[in-house]
Parts: C-alpha cells; structure tokens; sequence
C-alpha cells in the first residue's frame, strides 16, 4: 500500500492512518495504550475513489476524512466516522465544483467541534462544524476577503490564529471565539509557515522573504510585533528583493508573479520559473535559485499559473480535466508582459522549474516551441500514462481526480496532457534533471522521453541522480551541482 494520510490524536491515544492499494482508499484506526504501544488495528472506511485523512478529535472519538466519492475530482467532502462503533456519524457537502479541507479538532477534551475551510464563496473560508450535531458555523469576516486558512487552535479552544493571501502576500490574524474579536497582526513582512501558539503570550513562526533565509521567530500575540529571533539558520548573502506583479492572461485573467531585476538596464535574458503544484503557491520566500541567476546578470520572474491556490475556486479548479493548457497560455501570457515592460530579451527568454514547473518547463516548449530559447526542468512529469503505471496507489487516485480518469478511461486527455505526445514540435535546447529513485516522479516516463527525443534528433541533455524527489532540496551539495548543470547550460544556449 502506499500512505494517504497519517494522524495522532491531541491526547496521545489514538492513530489513524490511510492505506492506498490497488482496491482503492483505506482508513484505519489503531487505539494507543499508556505506553504508546498500539492495539489491533480495524478498517474504519473504504472506498475505490481518493480519500486523504484522517483528522482525529482530542481523544480519537472522530476520525474526518476528505473524499472525493461525490465529485471524482479534487473537490472534497468531509465524511465523519465514530471511531468505536465504525458508523459514517455525518457527512459535510458544499455542492457541486465546491470543496472542503478539515484543519483541527478542538484542542480540549471531549470539544467535537472540526475546524475547516470551503471555497464555496469562491475564496478559501474557515468554518466550525460539529459532526456529531451536524452544527455548522461559518466563520465569516467583514472586509475580509482573501483566501484563509487556520494556523492553530489556542489550547483554552478560545482563539485561532489563522493567516490570508492577498496576491500571495500573507496577513496573519487571532479570532476570539468567545469575544467575537478579530486581531490583525503587525508582523514583519515575508512568507510564514507554521505558526503556532506558545507559551507567554507569544506566537512562534517561520519567516523567510526574498532578501533572508528562515528564521523561527517569536512574535508578540497581541500585536504580531517579532519579539526577537528564536533561531537563525546559517548566513547567506542578502538577496535582491522580489516585486509583486500582474500580468493578463489570453482570457483577460489577472495572473500573480514576482519579479526580480539584476543591475544595470534592460532588457535582460530572463528566467520564467514556475512552481510545483498544482495547489501550491509561490509567496516571498528565499530563493537561492533566484539569488544565482540574477547575480549572473538574468532577469528572474516566478508566475502562480492557474491551478495555483489561494486565487480563487475557478483559479485553481480551471485546469481540472484540461492539465497542461491554461496553465502554459499563462506562462506565455507572462513572456509577453517582460518583453512588452523592457524587461527580457524576446529571443532570450528560458524555462525552468521543478516537479509540476518541470512539467509545464516540457509542455510549454512544444506547445509554444518559437518563443524559448532554452528550458530546464528538474524531475518533470513527461508521460501521465506510464506515470500512472508506475505510481503508487495515491498518486495514481490524485491523478485520476486531476485529469479526469484512468489512462484506459480518457486516453485522449492523458495523450494532450502529456509532453512526449509532442516532442517532435520541440525546437529549443532542453536539460533535464531527475532523480533515479522518485516515488512521485518515476524514472521511466523520462527514460522514454529522452529516447524519443534522441530519436528525433532534438537538443536534450539528462543528468540523473541517484535520490528522489526531493534531491536537492533536501542535500545542498547536491542542489547546488544542479544549478551549476543550469547555469552552463543557459550559457551555452545563449552562446
């Protein structure tokens, strides 16, 4: 089987856990004793189509899983099950192209209340719902109308702390239940993850942006100001900050990038970067990816295409069944607007990005195969169908909710979504880099790719590393070989 899902329960006496097998998706419960020794494990629910979870109540009473048993694609209802008894105690539903994501319990014993979010208004909203009552509340904001999401649940169940994205610029905020009051923040500017309530009226948190690495912080709870810095990791240079844009898509769509300019006037040859998705975002974060192309004299622009989150329902939800078209339009939509400010040199122009951004670094240069001088993608998707049939059993669920089903169900959609379906309309020079050992990217979709390429006669270059997906993201030696591959290759094509 492969994981969908793991849990602990806040009191320590319950996990649950979510099995993908060939049948489908499977929720297990095991109770823990005094000494964390688990007891008998038993099959909660099952079900042929993709379900993540579980989310556990205090003491492991509940167990929330999300399923895609009504939608057949990444929309999500909660479906809530007695964990003694295995009986389905709720389900939670917006309707049809809505979808819900459970967060916490309650962080007090014997408080069933889920904490949850919806984009059934369009924007991500939180929400409180009590399974067992079918109570449900929704936690709306006047003025507020960003994507949210929740950070933590105050152990008193008081107070949330949750944060929006507003062009992908995060606003942290502290919501009394009990007082109905609603906190804005003053933190310091940068991308947060993780933060959480401590001890001392404090909040600790991540914070990173552009010009610093992370640091974990401790921030004033009442105000959001940083009290001082927990943790620094080790020094890096300062970077160059990164400047919030907009662009229009070939629809008229408002598209969200962020741009960094090196010294001097342009234009300048230029990176388009996208980001691993979909459902991801790229906020203000340090880049030393970024950092190196513009000390090397390269304009740097990073785009949330669509299926990127915290845009919107219709955003993120429009390549649903149609993988690898909008998403590219929006990339070429991004090239227009640097030529058109004086910012990249039109014949100057290179891809790159990493898992899904690899994918769409491939897609992109046979789609559009005129308008690239070059591109680079680091453990791209090259072939959705043998993809699938090297997958394990969760990733082949998200894939077949993602474009619309199995490869022997929609043969055309996963043929027009794929890269080496069109690899003979590739002009540009094109180095890959991939992991021999990926469980999320499987080696064999590019191994047939680069043979087709070869075959074809185009420019590819593939350098294989012995690690996974996460490669060198996770070994610094090793990421930084990958962008001196980069590098040179950007120089040769460039001449």
């Amino acid at each position: 089987f492969s994981p969908a899902g793991f849990a602990l329960s806040l009191g320590g006496n319950a996990l649950g856990f979510m099995a993908g097998t060939p049948a489908g998706f499977h929720l297990y419960y095991l109770p823990l004793d005094e000494a964390s020794r688990p007891g008998t494990a038993r099959l909660l629910y099952h079900s042929p189509r993709l379900l993540f979870g579980p989310t556990l109540s205090y003491n492991g009473e509940i167990a929330v899983l999300a399923s895609t048993e009504r939608t057949g694609r990444p929309d999500f209802a909660l479906v809530a099950i007695d964990t003694t008894t295995g009986e389905q105690l709720g389900e939670l539903w917006d309707g049809e192209g809505n979808s819900l994501t459970p967060i916490m319990f309650s962080p007090r014993p014997g408080d069933m209340r889920l904490l949850a979010r919806s984009n059934r208004t369009g924007q991500e909203q939180l929400l409180l719902w009590h399974p067992r009552t079918g109570e449900r509340t929704d936690l709306i904001f006047e003025g507020l109308t960003a994507s949210a999401t929740a950070a933590d649940w105050s152990d008193d169940g008081r107070r949330i702390l949750f944060y929006t994205f507003e062009q992908a610029v995060q606003q942290m905020y502290v919501y009394d239940l009990v007082a109905a009051t609603l906190t804005r923040l003053n933190h310091p500017a940068g991308a947060i993850s993780a933060p959480y309530f401590a001890p001392g009226g404090e909040i600790m948190a991540h914070l990173q942006d552009a010009t610093q690495n992370t640091r974990l912080v401790a921030l004033d709870e009442r105000t959001g100001e940083q009290k001082r810095v927990v943790l620094q990791a080790s020094q890096a240079p300062p970077g160059r900050a990164w400047q919030s844009i907009t662009f229009p898509a070939v629809d008229g769509q408002a598209i969200h990038g962020w741009l960094a300019l090196p010294e001097g006037s342009g234009p300048f040859p230029t990176i388009i970067d996208m980001i691993g998705g979909p459902g991801g975002v790229q906020g203000n974060t340090f880049s030393p990816q970024a950092q190196a192309w513009l000390d090397h004299g390269f304009a740097w622009l990073s785009v949330n295409y669509r299926g990127c989150a915290t845009f919107g329902r219709e955003f993120e939800t429009k390549i649903y069944g149609d993988v690898g078209h909008w998403e590219v339009e929006d990339i070429v939509a991004a090239r227009a607007w640097l030529v058109a400010q004086g910012h990249a040199i039109p014949n100057q122009v290179l891809l790159t990005g990493w898992s899904y951004g690899g994918y769409l670094t491939l897609m992109s240069l046979s789609k559009y195969p005129d308008l690239w001088a070059g591109g680079m993608a680091g453990i791209a998707i090259a072939d959705w169908r043998v993809q699938y049939e090297d997958s394990a059993e969760m990733l082949r669920g998200f894939q077949v909710a993602l474009l619309g089903g199995t490869p022997e169900s929609a043969p055309e959609q996963y043929a027009a979504s794929s890269p080496i379906t069109f690899a003979a309309q590739v002009q540009a020079p094109l180095i890959v880099i991939q992991g021999r050992n990926d469980s999320r990217t499987p080696a064999r979709p590019m191994v047939l790719y680069e043979e087709k390429m070869r075959a074809l006669g185009k420019d590819i270059t593939v350098h294989w590393f012995e690690t996974g997906h996460l490669g060198g993201f996770a070994d610094a030696e090793l990421g930084i070989a990958h962008q001196e591959h980069f590098l040179r290759f950007a120089y040769r094509v460039l001449g």
